[in-house]
């Protein structure tokens, strides 16, 4: 993770052009709100709250990488990310999602990271607490008896009858026993330990009218809450049990009104909401009439606004205040226009970009060089069974062209067809291996071996209609 004080609009783009090849217009754009976000909480307290974030609106095609830019800068930014389709949602009052769902599906998401970030920092005293507990299954800790001095038996007639105490013999067998734990000597070993059993759920079926989900949600969390936390035995490993109650322990040792408030305040001044399908909400003839689908598709957008404009959201772990939320909102915009959404949508979302369809050149070097390009996964899922593979520039050209093709020919679904197109090519060396290609194998990925399995899917009409 690159330092944000470092990490200036080129650097971000640098770190971008790693993943997704070309788009450079978008990639400027959405490098200058990241990088505004970090200027806006070094700014002068009294400006922080007047500086909004500029909302990006992303036109293309599909498979052209507006949900790869958006969550690629979500993790150079370290921040909370949720994706969403706009077209999942209802206006308020009909059966489905509401848009503020997305704002608590943020919140929810902030908090699992703070809590995973606050249980890690205090891993070693989890892992100390977890030993002791296994030590205990191993080794019951003896008590010693009231008044007894150490170096005298419980039951002896004076210091010289017995030269240790029961307790001491019991603490010096349990210091051998940590020791092998330690070592890892005692891993398939069989003990008892008592860990968390989930109570019974409340049975809170669907919000009454006037409260909306995440009041149920607290709710139900509340119930449960008062009710007593039950625990049951278990039989496990050494190496089991230390899996099963490490959370456990970690979760004893933090705050967890603190992890809820660090949550909120990540989720208000760092979270990323993508908006996808949002074209599919817009009007398609511009104004919409009396009634139709245009009818609903207006009240999502009307309710939208709002959530984008900057509101406060009720989730389980507070009031979000969704003003310096970043939206990144992305659709085809095949059938309908930008300008067909509401005015006052449109203009909550003041950059727009409009991303370029893929090429073959650009099929080629999706192919080849980004760090997780598909050629690159396909050779570490075969190095998995010591199959070495290997793919030659003329077959990753042959395959760019023939996906430009069937792009051309069927449907323009952008990289996604390469998917499509690699299954195809390599499905028969995956099958074969191991049973049929064994290990050290070295597999070579030629022209002419594309052309030999692939030619047929751009010759025949009728099948690649078939295809994805």
């Amino acid at each position: 993770m690159l330092n944000q004080d470092f990490l200036t609009p080129a650097q971000i783009v640098a770190e971008l052009d790693k993943y997704i090849i070309g788009q450079h217009e978008a990639k400027r754009h959405v490098a200058i709100a990241l990088r505004n976000r970090w200027r806006r909480l070094h700014a002068p307290l009294d400006m922080q709250a007047e500086i909004v974030p500029n909302n990006i609106l992303m036109i293309g095609a599909t498979g052209v990488g507006k949900t790869e830019i958006a969550r690629r800068l979500a993790h150079l930014a370290d921040a909370p990310f949720v994706k969403v389709e706009a077209s999942k949602f209802t206006e308020v009052g009909y059966v489905g999602r509401d848009v503020e769902s997305m704002v608590r599906d943020l919140a929810e998401q902030s908090f699992s990271r703070v809590k995973a970030r606050r249980q890690e920092a205090v891993k070693a005293q989890a892992a100390d607490a977890v030993e002791e507990l296994i030590l205990d299954a191993l080794i019951p800790a003896m008590p010693r008896p009231a008044g007894a001095k150490p170096g005298v038996g419980f039951g002896s007639s004076g210091p010289d009858d017995v030269p240790q105490s029961d307790s001491e013999l019991n603490e010096r067998t349990r210091e051998r026993f940590r020791q092998k734990i330690k070592d890892g000597e005692l891993e398939d070993r069989k003990i008892e330990i008592q860990v968390a059993q989930a109570g019974p759920s409340v049975g809170l079926m669907g919000a009454p009218p006037g409260m909306d989900e995440s009041t149920l949600s607290g709710l139900q969390d509340m119930l449960g809450n008062m009710m007593p936390k039950k625990t049951r035995k278990r039989k496990v490993t050494v190496a089991e049990a230390r899996k099963l109650l490490l959370d456990e322990e970690a979760a004893k040792l933090i705050d967890m009104d603190e992890v809820k408030d660090e949550a909120i305040r990540q989720c208000e001044n760092a979270g990323i909401i993508f908006i996808d399908e949002i074209d599919k909400v817009a009007s398609s003839g511009g104004k919409s009439g009396g009634g139709g689908p245009d009818v609903s598709r207006q009240g999502v957008q009307r309710d939208l606004l709002p959530i984008v404009e900057g509101s406060a959201v009720s989730t389980k772990y507070g009031i979000v205040n969704t003003d310096h939320i970043l939206f990144i909102a992305a659709g085809a915009f095949h059938v309908s226009k930008p300008s067909d959404l509401i005015p006052e949508l449109q203009g909550r979302f003041p950059i727009r970009v409009e991303l370029q369809s893929l090429t073959k050149e650009d099929f080629f070097r999706i192919l080849k060089d980004p760090k997780n390009a598909l050629t690159k996964q396909y050779e570490a899922l075969l190095k998995a069974e010591e199959v070495e593979l290997t793919f030659d520039d003329a077959a990753l050209e042959r395959v760019a062209e023939i996906a430009s093709e069937v792009n051309a020919e069927v449907e323009n679904i952008g990289a996604r067809r390469l998917h499509t197109v690699m299954s195809r090519l390599l499905n028969d060396i995956l099958y074969d291996v191991p049973d049929k290609i064994g290990p050290n194998a070295r597999i070579l990925i030629t022209a002419e071996l594309v052309n030999a399995r692939l030619t047929d899917m751009v010759k025949n009409r009728d099948l690649s209609q078939y295809i994805l």
